[in-house]
């Protein structure tokens, strides 16, 4: 499979419809089993045919009725996103400032792949009573996105291993899989549910038999027989559908995590230990079955091979690693049996934090004093500690930068990149924005402004919303603040957004009118207050508004075109740059440039976020011929095309111009 982004969002597309083919398929075979046995427990086979028309009309309605309204009860109790999910399997939420030593590793890699990968940082859990190694990725939208690791996978994995597992769950979040499982979860309950309305009318069928017997018998336990049946068609047909959505997605995110972390020995080295130990990957959680299909490892410790919704582990391990010898396994549970292996130990005897600080910059840390391995990430070779953060210049006569094959697949270089952009954020301001108690007036400094006039217009709105000692805070932080490369201001803003959505809805609404208050003081807004303030709108409205996002993104760029050159116009810094845009897009226009304001963006979202994947690879390539026109992108452009792909919800690593 292609490892395009949009090729892979149409593959997603085809596996959508053989999703929604299979459930039809199995709500008939539900009915019909449903109709039958409703036809034989009234005895209505000698029945006119007008009455038998009758009953299988009313049985097979009930029945449709039922599941439908099952699956949009259990769909409507995920819509509070991935952390939901987490939350029902029995995980804790992992504070942003943590301090165990285990959860700030953790969570120091959650946030190392969203930057490196584009993503808003997801809500980070840990199922603290399995002690298998195991993960998952659940969420209707990369903005309420959670992922959650075992406890064994934190005790076990050493960093590498777990950052490889951490990996292979972001493909899934940024591929949009992720929405592709949750959606099954719903549709998988609705057809699951009659051996539940089953069990219990064979239940009140004994209950009332010997009163019943008198008049010709009880159809209940017989219509309850029928329901458990049909439950086992659901039964069937659930795991053939789990198992054809999630196998082929598995190997697909095994390959993703190799390009997120630059190695394979991480992921392979994880796989290995399920196959090694003892627990495996087994899931003890009372739902276990019915989150299967979004697992790292198989939940169940058997599966029969028809519907295992997981390859093989020894295939799995093959195909990162094709001169590994399965024999080997053997005597990896032999020495694991005498000596289970310890993660942390294991980071510390292969001296893996020591030699990745030695070779990059990191002075991130794991846990209180000590460095974490963060600067495993190597600079490319022309790039030193000295070297300004800002975009170096394009090589001259190089082409494009390949957006589109650099969307949701972040490289070598751009995982450098994060690296270096959260490493040049001083440590007390990082220590800020994880605090739920400290993050508002860090994240409200960021948008004070230097001209004397407009701060005080600013500091009086602050005090009337928040207070004087509110106010006063965001100015000591934003003397700090604007000392920052301006690259680093989005990054910043990211990793301080999930603290954000820690704080109570109504502050979080009340955030969102001070932003809109602050930059508006002057009258005007710019580039890097429209991008932060969409982006903070669209990371808080969506975790506070989860959706189920039914519809179908299916409309074409020619569709759309007001909207996208609209967007164009606004990228755009001159008439070549956007004529260049314009070439890619709609070859055939001779419409010319005029400088727009950037809020007009506001105008186009809600067409452009309805684009397919055709539509939004076109629209993409369009943006970087503007972006790229003259070799040199400016932070302004930079800062634009990443928050046009967010909002589109394409994730873009970190740019690197060399």
């Amino acid at each position: 499979m292609s490892s395009n982004f949009f090729d892979r969002q149409r593959h997603l597309r085809r596996m959508s419809f053989r999703l929604v083919l299979l459930f039809a398929l199995a709500v008939i075979g539900i009915i019909i089993t449903v109709d039958l046995a409703v036809l034989f427990a009234f005895n209505a086979f000698g029945a006119s045919t007008s009455d038998i028309v009758q009953i299988v009309t009313v049985s097979s309605i009930a029945t449709a009725a039922a599941i439908g309204l099952a699956t949009l009860y259990r769909t409507a109790t995920l819509r509070g996103g991935g952390g939901r999910v987490a939350r029902e399997l029995g995980g804790d939420y992992v504070p942003e400032d943590t301090t165990d030593p285990q959860l700030r590793r953790l969570r120091n890699v959650v946030e190392e792949i969203a930057i490196a990968s584009g993503t808003p940082v997801p809500e980070v859990y840990v199922l603290q009573h399995e002690e298998s190694i195991n993960a998952f990725a659940a969420g209707w939208s990369t903005s309420d996105a959670a992922v959650a690791v075992t406890r064994g996978a934190l005790e076990r994995l050493n960093r590498d291993e777990l950052q490889g597992v951490i990996a292979h769950e972001f493909s899934h979040v940024v591929n949009g899989d992720m929405r592709l499982n949750i959606r099954l979860m719903g549709l998988l309950f609705g057809i699951l549910f009659l051996t539940v309305a089953g069990e219990t009318m064979m239940r009140a069928g004994v209950f009332t038999r010997s009163r019943d017997e008198k008049s010709g018998g009880n159809p209940l336990p017989l219509i309850g027989i029928a329901l458990v049946i049909a439950g086992f068609v659901g039964v069937f047909f659930g795991r053939m559908i789990k198992a054809s959505v999630s196998r082929k997605r598995e190997y697909l995110a095994d390959a993703s995590a190799v390009q997120f972390t630059r190695q394979t020995t991480g992921i392979a080295g994880a796989l290995k230990k399920i196959a090694g130990l003892p627990g495996g990957s087994t899931i003890k959680a009372p739902k276990s079955e019915e989150v299967g299909h979004m697992l790292f490892g198989s939940g169940a410790k058997k599966r029969q091979s028809l519907f295992a919704t997981h390859p093989p582990l020894p295939d799995r391990i093959k195909a990162l690693e094709p001169d590994f010898d399965v024999a080997q396994l053997a005597a990896l549970q032999q020495h694991w049996a005498q000596s289970p292996p310890v993660g942390m130990q294991e980071d510390v005897t292969l001296g893996l934090t020591e030699s990745r600080l030695a070779a990059g910059t990191g002075p991130l840390q794991d846990s209180p004093g000590k460095p974490s391995a963060l600067g495993a990430a190597k600079l490319p070779s022309h790039w030193n500690d000295s070297t300004p953060l800002g975009l170096r210049p394009a090589t001259p006569g190089a082409g494009t930068m390949g957006l589109t094959d650099k969307v949701a697949t972040p490289e070598d270089q751009h995982y450098a990149r994060a690296a270096m952009l959260l490493d040049r954020i001083p440590p007390d301001i990082r220590d800020r924005a994880h605090r739920v108690d400290q993050v508002i007036p860090l994240v409200l400094g960021l948008l004070l402004s230097q001209d004397a006039p407009v701060r005080q217009a600013q500091y009086a709105e602050l005090s009337a919303r928040y207070g004087p000692e509110v106010a006063d805070t965001a100015f000591r932080e934003s003397g700090q603040l604007v000392m920052l490369d301006p690259l680093l201001r989005l990054p910043l803003a990211e990793i301080a957004f999930p603290a954000l959505r820690h704080r109570s809805e109504a502050e979080q609404e009340a955030v969102l009118d001070a932003v809109q208050a602050l930059i508006n003081a002057d009258g005007r807004i710019s580039t890097f207050e429209y991008c932060f303030s969409a982006m903070l709108h669209s990371d808080l409205y969506q975790s506070m508004h989860p959706k189920p996002h039914w519809h179908s993104e299916r409309r074409s760029l020619r569709s759309a075109k007001t909207e996208a050159i609209t967007l164009l116009m606004v990228l755009a810094e001159d008439d070549p740059a956007f004529r260049a845009g314009m070439t890619v897009a709609f070859p055939d226009e001779t419409q010319g440039w005029q400088k727009l304001p950037v809020t007009r963006l506001d105008d186009v979202w809600h067409v452009l976020r309805e684009l397919g994947p055709d539509g939004k690879e076109q629209l993409i390539n369009a943006a970087e011929a503007v972006v790229s026109f003259d070799g040199a992108p400016s932070v302004r452009e930079i800062e634009l095309l990443r928050t046009v792909c967010a909002l589109l919800h394409c994730p873009l690593p970190p740019l690197v111009i060399s």
